[in-house]
Formats: C-alpha cells, sequence, structure tokens
C-alpha cells in the first residue's frame, strides 16, 4: 500500500513538472520565437530525462537499465551542453534573464587552444589559478601569456619582410621600369606595435606616381554605390593630354583608374614574372604566391615563423589615402580610403599624454577575437575605432580601469552590432560593417551580448578552446 501511494506521488510530481515544462515552453515560444522554444525544449527535456532518471525507483523500467552504462548516461547530459543556440539575432530583452542565470562552472580538465589535450598535471593547475584571479589580474596574464609577441619574432619578422621587399622592389624597377610605382615600404600593426599572438602578417605599400593635375578624385557619395568610404579617380583633360600621357593611363577603364585592372596586372607578375625560388634561396626561406587569391598575397615560410604579405598600391592625393580595395562584388573602379595612420597616430598619441592603457586593450580584443571562432570578423580596425570612440565619452585609461574600460567596449560592440552600424571615428558617415553579412553580425552580435554578465568567459573560450 505504501509502494502504491509512493507511485501515485511520484507521477503527481511528474504531471507537475511536465505541466511546468509545457508552461516554459509555451511561454518561451511567445518570447523567443519557434527556433528560440525548441532549442529551449531541447535542453528542458534532457534536464527532465536526467531528473526523471535519478528519482526513478531502481524496479522501474528494469530493462531499459540494465543495458545503460555511465558512458550513455553521459551522453544524455552532453544534449543540454551541444544545444544550438538560435539561429537568429536576440535582442537585449530578449537574453536579459539569460544573462542573469548562474556563472558556468569552469572544468578542471581543458585542452589547448588547437585542440590536442595537454598534460594531466597543468591544466588543473592553472584552471585552480586562474579561478582565484581577479578579472584586471587575468586581462594582465592574458595580455602577457598570449598577446604579447617576443622581440625576437618581431625582429626577425620585420627583417624578413623588409628583405623580400628590397628584392621585390629591385626586380619591379629593373623589369618593369614603366611602371608608375614609387619607393615600395613596409605597413601594418607589426611595424607599430600592435600586432598579437604571432608575428605573421605584413603590408607591403606600393605607392602610384601620378601627375596631380590630370587626375581628380570623386567623393564616395558621388559614385555609383553612393558609400562614403569608396572613392573614383577620373582622367581629366583627356582632350588636351590625350590617353597615354600618363603612365597610369594603362590602368583606364571607362575613364576612370581601375583598381581592378591594376590589381591583375600585378597579380599577373607576382605569379608568373618573379623567381621566387631564387630568392627565397637567397633569404633562407620559402615563398609562394597565392594564386587563388582577389588580394596580392605571397606566404612565407621560415625556419622559425611563417609569414603573410599582403602587396597594397596605394595613392595618396593631399590628407587623402586611398587603397586599391574595392569591395566585393561591385564596381571595379573604387578605391578604398584608408584611415590607418590616423587610427594609430591617434592611439599612440592619447596613451602618450596620460600613460593610457588603450593599445593594451586593444590587443587584448585583437587576440580574443583573432582566436576566437564566432569573432574571428571583427577585424583590428573595427576594435579600433570603437575603441576610438569609447575614448571620447572616458578619459581614464590608466591601467587600473582597464577591467572597466574592457567592459565598456563590450557594450559598446554589442550595441553597434545589434544596429548593423559602426561608424569611422572620421567620418561618421562611413559604417565600417557595411562589407559584413548580416548573419556574421548576428553571430558575432549574439557571442557579445552572451557574455556581457561574465566577459572574462572570451579570454577561457579562447585559450582553452
Amino acid at each position: 500500500m505504501a509502494e502504491l501511494v509512493h507511485k501515485r506521488g511520484k507521477r503527481r510530481d511528474d504531471n507537475g513538472l511536465g505541466g511546468a515544462v509545457d508552461f516554459l515552453l509555451a511561454n518561451a515560444r511567445l518570447v523567443l520565437g519557434v527556433g528560440g522554444a525548441a532549442v529551449l525544449a531541447i535542453a528542458t527535456l534532457a534536464v527532465k530525462r536526467l531528473i526523471d532518471r535519478a528519482t526513478s525507483l531502481p524496479d522501474e523500467d528494469d530493462g531499459k537499465a540494465e543495458g545503460k552504462s555511465i558512458e550513455e548516461s553521459w551522453q544524455d547530459l552532453s544534449l543540454i551542453k551541444a544545444v544550438p543556440k538560435p539561429p537568429k539575432r536576440q535582442s537585449r530583452t530578449d537574453l536579459s534573464e539569460s544573462l542573469l542565470s548562474p556563472s558556468v562552472i569552469l572544468p578542471t580538465q581543458v585542452a589547448e587552444p588547437h585542440g590536442h589535450p595537454t598534460s594531466p598535471e597543468t591544466p588543473q593547475v592553472e584552471s585552480r589559478t586562474l579561478l582565484c584571479l581577479t578579472f584586471q589580474e587575468k586581462l594582465l596574464s592574458y595580455y602577457r601569456n598570449r598577446i604579447t609577441i617576443p622581440e625576437t619574432e618581431v625582429a626577425l619578422g620585420k627583417q624578413l619582410a623588409k628583405d623580400i621587399c628590397t628584392e621585390l622592389q629591385n626586380f619591379l624597377r629593373s623589369k618593369f621600369p614603366e611602371l608608375p610605382f614609387g619607393p615600395m615600404f613596409l605597413g601594418g600593426s607589426l611595424c607599430d606595435d600592435l600586432q598579437v599572438v604571432a608575428a605573421d602578417h605584413v603590408c607591403f605599400m606600393l605607392p602610384l606616381v601620378f601627375e596631380p593635375t590630370l587626375w581628380s578624385l570623386i567623393p564616395g557619395e558621388d559614385t555609383v554605390i553612393k558609400n562614403p568610404w569608396f572613392w573614383m579617380i577620373r582622367r581629366t583633360d583627356l582632350e588636351y593630354f590625350p590617353r597615354g600621357s600618363s603612365p597610369l593611363d594603362r590602368f583606364i577603364v571607362g575613364g576612370y583608374l581601375s583598381s581592378n585592372v591594376l590589381n591583375e596586372a600585378l597579380h599577373k607578375i607576382l605569379v608568373a614574372s618573379v623567381n621566387w625560388p631564387a630568392i627565397g634561396s637567397l633569404l633562407d626561406c620559402a615563398i609562394r604566391p597565392v594564386v587563388a587569391s582577389e588580394e596580392l598575397k605571397l606566404e612565407v615560410t621560415h625556419q622559425q615563423i611563417q609569414l603573410n604579405i599582403t602587396l597594397c598600391p596605394v595613392m595618396e592625393a593631399g590628407d587623402k589615402v586611398l587603397l586599391a580595395q574595392p569591395p566585393k562584388g561591385l564596381a571595379e573602379n573604387l578605391w578604398r580610403q584608408s584611415f590607418y595612420s590616423s587610427e594609430v597616430s591617434k592611439l599612440k598619441e592619447l596613451d602618450a599624454g596620460d600613460a593610457g592603457a588603450r593599445q593594451g586593450c586593444l590587443k587584448i580584443l585583437k587576440g580574443i577575437c583573432k582566436n576566437h571562432p564566432f569573432l574571428s570578423k571583427l577585424s583590428g580596425r573595427h576594435l579600433t575605432h570603437v575603441v576610438l570612440h569609447l575614448c571620447d565619452a572616458e578619459s581614464d585609461w590608466a591601467e587600473e580601469a582597464l577591467t572597466a574600460r574592457f567592459q565598456q567596449v563590450i557594450e559598446e560592440l554589442v550595441g553597434y552590432l545589434e544596429t548593423s552600424f559602426l561608424p569611422c571615428y572620421f567620418n561618421r558617415r562611413i559604417n565600417l560593417f557595411c562589407e559584413l553579412l548580416e548573419e556574421e553580425i548576428d553571430e558575432m552580435g549574439y557571442t557579445l551580448y552572451s557574455v556581457v554578465a561574465e566577459p572574462s568567459r572570451l579570454l577561457w573560450e579562447c585559450a582553452y578552446k
């Protein structure tokens, strides 16, 4: 009799749990939509199965329980861990309750960034140590141990890039003296102490020599795509100075200097004309041009480092710096305006004025996005402009304020992603997100918003996943 009462009580508990599940899912459908409700259903039902198994009597479902191993039981729990996130971007109100949930307990057994298992002792010791640190200490530890590049590696990367640049410059001058190129020089974050994780990328800036009286710049708003970020360069005075009067006339399409035609000509030179095996043998490395790429790229393999080189034709006219980087799938005559020099100068100027940690905060963010599987589309350009915008609102960038500033940058990024608009710091009409896909923006916005309440999770995910 007692057993019967117990079983009836258990059924009433089950009915109560089932009713709670139904009520939860019904309301979730209204808040999260069908996709979100489906995700929540998977997680809720998985938890219900675990509760059922934990509260069931030993004599119930013996036939099923006998063949159930411990490993198979853990597979039920993996349903919860493997629940996919909703496919659509969530608003702040949609996720507000999820952000208030208890923090995820960090595992004691972790894997290295590339997925290889670590030794049985090191991860346990390191995870215990990290759990005892403040967020400020975690940021500084992450910066020292995973962001900072050894000086020897930086020096080697710069020297190797400089040697390759010199050899390419000599080749162009000897084999193609008619091309209107000035002296090449190195550019990019490696040269400005803003590169992170590895000294693996540098730009070769290839300036174009042109006659200012024969060329004029067309503002981005007046171009075919009405985008202030992309300019056009028009050939002028053709009636007095016919085609052929300028060395750049060979790259004209429809009366405009074509970035696409220029890039195609340089691509042919890099792939078919330069004797890279000979240059590589001279510099004790292997150099290979990337054939299937819209950009002009070289891959360099050295005993100690891997280096990616991007060749960037550039035209400087007054205070405008234009790169031969047209938007994908659009007009081939467009030139992208570059603000890189202004970005770096502004950051260094601000940090020099108050010994601030703006560049350090930026490098931590770049390292996180570089290593994170869902944030790689956030480039250094995006992050730099977010930091610069925040500098206008926050003047305290001392190292002691690093935690607060880092948290604010994450919150600001979420806001920009939510509107799909990141204004350029130097021209607020330019949307730096304009080339990202909606799905990419959704995924990055969801990822960042889900860690706003606990930004230290970003460090853990990048370091150990």
